[in-house]
């Protein structure tokens, strides 16, 4: 075999093993480092010579291009290794040069040719937007329909093997139903001692990741911790992990801390507390599918009991994120306290809200909040699974889609949750699993995705007036109106409805089945009864369905 093509293979067996990361080792000075908008590169430098406290050591890449210059940080990645971590939202051609105080690397320069992307999925990272900024938009401009699963322990699958197979079965099984963001911890161990403990885990352990002492971010192990260095192995495998979810589109919700998971965590504020801080964000930044959360359960009971001063604490990480993350990656915090008292310091609002009347309660917090987007990442809905890890309020799969809906027709986005999957134990191939053991249904968002990707949510705001069995989006400057109906519900009067606010004479009407994704056939708006469609609204008692009004002109 010649060596024009050994080289090829090597190349191609590189983007392989990365996913979507491309790996410049030792590139020389001044080389042209060719990438694709979006795509991620990792640029690896070396030291000859050790290095003491190298997770110490202060290496920046100042990038200049397109009018814009970014000092972008590097990450210590072990034996003598540093890496640039690098991406781009626009095309065109940039500069870089390292400055540092080791030699041998303080000066090193380079140059970048971007070209535009051309993976159709593909947006860039997820900011917002001054002149709709109540939703999320990709960096391209378009929506971003923020459908979030919770998969707490997405970082132990295959923990400690060269490949992620099931890891990335479970991510496509994800992307596949059209979930594009997990919500997931960096490091967790195990849940507290009050949540239930599914004796059925014991004859699966396959299924079981919480508690596992080979799993650790830092030095030893979580019962017995070393805080004097970090573990790179463990965020060598996490790359691996955030790679794969960029492959997918799938945006990292990713929660930093957790107090509600027994982590062993070194004394907030302290040099070892730091040093892991700000690791994550450096590591991490480049990826565009990156939003980051302060830490789970923020100011909770065991976050006070820790540490007194946990919301001073949380400001300081807030301005040590935007201070260290070149990229200006969107910042929340998984408290909705603190997101309402410091509204100023996030830049999206997380509730946590498990009300039976979930929908009045999340319209009041979309009122409270013009000028941000509302993200509900938990409102008790915890589909029932094989084991019964943490029922919350709601397990019936019907009951938890319908709260998803009863967030979204407030104008608020939300999280699934499924209990094989949203904590310690994870079945990373649930469809694979035998007849009788309960499946996920993960279909049902699927068609919900689809259904709001058809009609513009973005272009949609609640309103309530004057229904009182049913809930009412509306898109005044297109003409659409949205009504979403309980299966038990017979009818709102939706004819009195329409004719307070718009003519109606030219519109036309669809149903949707929220269980099936099934459109039943347009047609002209007709009411026959004066109680409007009660004596033919189809699906009654078997689905929640959904009113589609198109084709009105404002009053």
């Amino acid at each position: 075999m010649n060596t024009k093509l050994c080289l090829l293979l090597f190349v191609f067996t590189i983007r392989l093993n990365y996913a979507q990361t491309k790996v410049w080792n030792k590139p020389k000075s001044n080389q042209t480092i060719a990438t694709v908008q979006w795509e991620v590169s990792d640029l690896v430098y070396h030291s000859s010579q050790k290095i003491e406290k190298p997770l110490e050591k202060e290496v920046f890449a100042l990038v200049k291009g397109n009018n814009e210059t970014q000092k972008i940080p590097l990450f210590y990645n072990g034996n003598n290794d540093w890496v640039f971590r690098f991406s781009s939202s626009t095309v065109g051609n940039k500069n870089f040069v390292i400055q540092s105080d080791i030699k041998e690397l303080n000066g090193k320069k380079g140059k970048f040719t971007i070209q535009p992307n051309k993976k159709v999925d593909r947006h860039g990272g997820i900011v917002l937007h001054k002149d709709n900024p109540q939703h999320f938009f990709y960096e391209d401009g378009s929506h971003y329909f923020n459908l979030a699963f919770e998969c707490d322990w997405l970082f132990a699958l295959d923990y400690g093997q060269k490949e992620i197979p099931k890891t990335k079965q479970l991510l496509s099984t994800i992307a596949e139903n059209r979930f594009n963001q997990i919500v997931m911890n960096v490091y967790a161990y195990d849940l507290d001692l009050d949540w239930v403990k599914d004796e059925k885990l014991k004859t699966n352990p396959q299924h079981n990741y919480g508690a596992r002492e080979d799993i650790f971010p830092f030095l030893g192990s979580n019962s017995n911790p070393d805080y004097s260095a970090l573990n790179i192995d463990f965020f060598k495998h996490f790359d691996k992990v955030i790679a794969a979810m960029h492959d997918q589109e799938i945006v990292s919700h990713l929660m930093i801390y957790v107090w509600n998971k027994r982590v062993a965590w070194p004394k907030a504020g302290s040099d070892a507390d730091n040093r892991y801080y700000n690791y994550v964000i450096k590591r991490y930044q480049a990826f565009p599918n990156v939003i980051w959360d302060v830490s789970k359960e923020a100011t909770n009971k065991i976050a006070l009991e820790q540490n007194k001063n946990v919301v001073q604490h949380i400001e300081e990480r807030i301005s040590r994120t935007r201070n260290l993350d070149a990229f200006d990656r969107l910042v929340s915090v998984h408290d909705f306290g603190f997101c309402k008292n410091h509204k100023n310091e996030v830049d999206f609002i997380s509730t946590q809200d498990w009300k039976l009347s979930l929908h009045e309660s999340m319209l009041n917090v979309y009122k409270l909040f013009p000028d941000k987007p509302v993200f509900n990442i938990e409102h008790g809905g915890y589909e029932e699974s094989p084991y019964n890890i943490f029922p919350g309020g709601f397990s019936n799969a019907e009951a938890c889609l319908r709260r998803n809906y009863l967030c979204l027709f407030a104008g608020v986005y939300t999280t699934y949750y499924w209990q094989a999957a949203a904590w310690n134990a994870i079945i990373h191939n649930p469809f694979e699993q035998p007849e009788a053991v309960i499946k996920p249904r993960f279909d049902y968002f699927k068609y919900m995705r689809n259904l709001f990707d058809k009609v513009n949510f973005e272009n949609f705001v609640p309103d309530s007036k004057k229904m009182t069995r049913s809930y009412v989006l509306a898109n005044a400057k297109e003409g659409v109106v949205m009504q979403y109906l309980p299966k038990e519900v017979h009818s709102d009067d939706m004819k009195q409805y329409l004719e307070n606010e718009y003519n109606y004479e030219k519109a036309t009407w669809q149903w949707f089945n929220t269980l099936t994704g099934a459109f039943t056939e347009e047609k002209k708006v007709l009411f026959e009864h004066k109680y409007g469609f009660w004596d033919w609204r189809p699906w009654r008692n078997e689905a929640d369905a959904i009113l589609i009004i198109k084709g009105l002109k404002q009053l």
